[in-house]
């Protein structure tokens, strides 16, 4: 390859310098929008634009240099230079054309959208919309850019708060989100769409758009609609064939209207144990809609619906499974329901008259809830008092003895604590039994609450309680003793508006150490008690037994 001539050698660096501002001017036509000047034009602007820039940039002793410089440099061949001018300009001429169809491109896809575009600002202001805007809601694009509040404007009422809180995801979150809305047409229509918000952050990593895309799904709304109301119409069918079916068996009817007037669940096994009838205490009983076809069902899908609302459901799939093996009648079996209801069932074998060939079973169900309730009241009236609610002394006693006889069998300790109250009389008489009650329920519900779960509390009568603390050490009775004493001690009470506070003495003694049965217990912690009191009240004390 020949070496370049020294004319091509200062010519490149003018190319360069010349093309550089072809590509200034370029881009300031482009951003005014003029059209591009002729070449001769560009050329006289190019002396000028160089001349402008060295007056402008340069100081003028540097211009002078450069003007001594290209004045010593053998002459440039004047078609070189233009050739270079128009490949430069070529080039960029190519560049600009593309960026411009490009840009035509992607306005005609934004401005043909099928759906629904929105672009809103990071302020959630609206900086564009597609026009399908106007055939999917009847506003122009002017008139969503002028809104203040766009959703407002476009979303029904009834959607609105919810697109806006969901919205936030995307400018608040920065995180992508779906959802359904209503749009409100300008006539007053509504119009399903599913909407698309997605963030579009800069290169930094901060918000610089929030992008609605909406899909209309108001075709697929109102097939959903119409499948909806056609499975409903399906249901009204179906029960009402039922309801008729029904009415054309007379006699079964007639023996329904019978069963169902008995208040006692009854349900009729075939042979297979699939229902052949049930009547409407057993639906009720059981939480069984009236719709609700049961018939044909087996025992064990039955039983095992029943089974979720049983507090032990093992122990009734036992019996019932020991009834069915065991091939006769069952006596009454008890069982709780986990919402407290108590029921008995029972049943009996149907067999073919004249012969011994079984053709069924009848279950029965009973709701016993309001007669165990009445026996449990009446046994409460019987062993508890009726003023704190605690045990009584009758119930003491069948718990002691109970409590004696285990202790004898695993060989261990039975603990019990006798106390009174000290001064209650004083706030009886002074302040009537009204407040003596109150003193008794308070301190009552108060000592309650610091006795544990295995052990138990009683009133004898006036202001004499015990506690039975069953299979306990000398260290855990001492310990209940001290957090009663501080129990009734912490309680304060205002009668007459005066403050008024009591103590307690208590008493310990454990079998078979101090006594070897009920009332010899009670003697040995009655005594601990008074020698308490003696003592200074406000204590508690051991029996002798145990050098207290």
């Amino acid at each position: 390859m020949p070496a370049p001539s020294s004319s091509q050698s200062l010519a490149e660096p003018l190319l360069v310098a010349g093309a550089a501002l072809v590509a200034g001017l370029v881009a300031e036509l482009v951003l005014g929008g003029r059209a591009p000047w002729p070449l001769g034009e560009a050329c006289g602007a190019l002396g000028g634009g160089l001349a402008a820039l060295f007056l402008a940039r340069r100081r003028r002793a540097a211009a002078e240099r450069l003007e001594s410089l290209v004045s010593s440099l053998p002459p440039v061949p004047l078609a070189e230079l233009e050739r270079g001018l128009d490949t430069r300009t070529a080039d960029l001429s190519a560049r600009l054309e593309a960026a411009l169809r490009s840009e035509r491109e992607m306005r005609l896809v934004a401005n043909t959208v099928h759906g629904l575009e929105v672009l809103f600002s990071p302020e959630r202001r609206l900086t564009w919309v597609s026009p399908s805007v106007e055939e999917i809601a009847g506003y122009s694009t002017s008139e969503c850019l002028a809104a203040d509040d766009p959703i407002g404007l476009l979303v029904h009422q009834t959607d609105r708060a919810y697109c806006h809180q969901q919205a936030g995801h995307a400018f608040e979150d920065h995180e992508t989100t779906s959802f359904e809305v209503r749009l409100e047409h300008r006539s007053g229509g509504v119009i399903w769409i599913a909407c698309h918000w997605t963030p579009v952050m800069d290169d930094r990593g901060r918000l610089s758009a929030v992008r609605m895309s909406g899909e209309p799904i108001q075709s697929r709304k109102e097939a959903e609609l119409r499948l909806l109301e056609s499975v409903a119409e399906m249901r009204r069918a179906r029960s009402l064939s039922e309801h008729y079916l029904l009415r054309t068996k007379d006699e079964r009817q007639r023996l329904s209207a019978v069963l169902d007037a008995i208040r006692t669940g009854i349900v009729l096994m075939d042979t297979e144990q699939r229902v052949l009838y049930l009547n409407q205490a057993f639906m009720q009983m059981w939480g069984f809609g009236q719709d609700e076809n049961l018939f044909g069902m087996r025992d064990v899908v039955l039983f095992g619906r029943c089974e979720s609302q049983m507090e032990s459901p093992e122990q009734f799939r036992m019996h019932a499974n020991e009834v069915l093996d065991a091939g006769h009648g069952s006596a009454e079996y008890e069982f709780r329901l986990k919402d407290s209801r108590v029921i008995t069932d029972s049943s009996v074998v149907v067999t073919r008259e004249g012969s011994d060939i079984t053709i069924g079973r009848v279950w029965i169900f009973e709701d016993v809830t309001d007669i165990r309730r009445s026996a449990e009241i009446l046994q409460n009236q019987a062993e508890r008092d009726a003023l704190t609610g605690l045990y009584n002394r009758r119930r003491f006693d069948e718990e002691m003895e109970r409590a004696i006889a285990e202790s004898e069998r695993r060989n261990r300790q039975t603990g019990l604590l006798v106390f009174d109250l000290d001064g209650f009389k004083p706030v009886n008489d002074t302040f009537g039994h009204q407040a003596g009650d109150r003193v008794l329920v308070t301190l009552a519900e108060a000592i309650s609450r610091v006795v544990r779960r295995h052990e138990m509390l009683f009133r004898f009568g006036g202001d004499e309680f015990a506690i039975l603390v069953p299979d306990s050490e000398d260290s855990h009775l001492q310990e209940l003793a001290r957090r009663v004493v501080d129990c009734v001690a912490g309680t304060e009470f205002e009668f007459d508006g005066r403050k008024v506070s009591l103590t307690t003495s208590v008493g310990l003694a454990c079998f078979p150490l101090d006594a070897s049965d009920v009332r010899g217990l009670v003697a040995a912690a009655d005594s601990a008690m008074y020698r308490a009191k003696s003592g200074g009240k406000n204590q508690w004390a051991m029996s002798e037994p145990h050098g207290g």
